[in-house]
């Protein structure tokens, strides 16, 4: 069962990112997160009142919180490189944050089994081997740039933390963590906003106005981050799907070693890339279509042991 959860939870991150991959071309990458975050977190008080979790013990908070702080810049990272780069690269790379709580658990006294020894490798090195061959031919994931590159490997190692972080707290209680965890983020996001409103309303107002009277037409209404009213059907079931993913990985690590359980939950990109491949018509090489499947192998050798 524990790897099942993981599993699920891989294929709920990977369609998640997908759209938040597709959406964030139109959306700037902060905005989607935001409004995405703050859906979730409306949800997540509604799902603990209803399951009364309000008076639990504290101690899941400053894990959760520090979950909800990183895990939003890794975010916005992996959706700001899946918006200029390749998706069926910067996917692949991010997932290699999987090493971190691997370590952490080794160090932390694991002892994962022979079989999960080798699918760990096996997982971690499919994704690298997806990843790799068009990065040092092309010099960054969309062909041109280095930007991409970086905020997938931003988005990588904050992920990596991300999953240390909700097993610590999970430990405690999961719907909490989840509140907590989308609490945080909103209220970072929410300074974060305030801040650019006041920054650049005013600029941006004033150049409409112009624009709008040297045309002889009245100013448009402005939409902050290119949000419009029908992307917020697709935002709010990436905040679902995406708060859906932590509660399922977050079950799996309370009953399963963390090396383990967050290196399945780490397969997400092979999700993405598939879905970038069949919908959105990416191509990919045939090293790249090896690295997907030992990334396959490493998940039946850690579900055998």
């Amino acid at each position: 069962m524990t790897a099942l959860l993981a599993l699920l939870a891989s294929l709920v991150w990977g369609t998640s990112d997908f759209m938040g991959g597709v959406i964030s071309r139109r959306v700037r990458p902060l905005v989607v997160v935001a409004v995405a975050h703050v859906i979730a977190a409306v949800t997540m008080v509604i799902i603990a009142a209803a399951t009364h979790s309000f008076g639990v013990p504290l101690g899941y908070l400053p894990w959760a919180a520090a979950a909800g702080v990183v895990g939003l810049v890794a975010l916005v990272a992996f959706y700001g490189a899946l918006s200029t780069g390749t998706m069926g690269i910067v996917a692949p790379i991010a997932g290699t944050g999987a090493v971190v709580p691997v370590i952490v658990g080794l160090a932390s006294g694991e002892s994962p089994s022979g079989l999960q020894i080798a699918g760990i490798a096996a997982a971690v090195g499919g994704v690298v081997l997806a990843s790799g061959p068009e990065l040092a031919e092309r010099g960054g994931p969309d062909g041109g740039g280095s930007r991409p590159l970086v905020l997938a490997l931003v988005a990588a190692v904050g992920f990596g933390f991300v999953f240390v972080l909700i097993h610590k707290a999970a430990t405690h209680n999961v719907v909490m963590t989840l509140l907590a965890m989308r609490a945080t983020s909103v209220s970072v996001v929410t300074l974060i906003g305030l801040g650019y409103l006041v920054r650049h309303r005013r600029i941006v107002s004033a150049a409409r106005r112009h624009a709008a009277q040297h045309r002889g037409e009245e100013p448009a209404d402005a939409r902050y981050g290119g949000l419009r009213r029908r992307n917020l059907p697709v935002i709010a079931l990436i905040g679902w799907t995406d708060a859906g993913a932590n509660g399922l990985y977050a079950y799996a690590s309370r009953h399963g070693l963390v090396s383990v359980t967050a290196v399945l939950a780490s397969l997400y990109p092979a999700v993405t890339v598939l879905l970038a491949r069949f919908i959105e018509g990416e191509r990919m090489r045939r090293i790249q279509d090896i690295g997907v499947g030992l990334a396959m192998c490493g998940v039946v050798l850690l579900a055998a042991g």
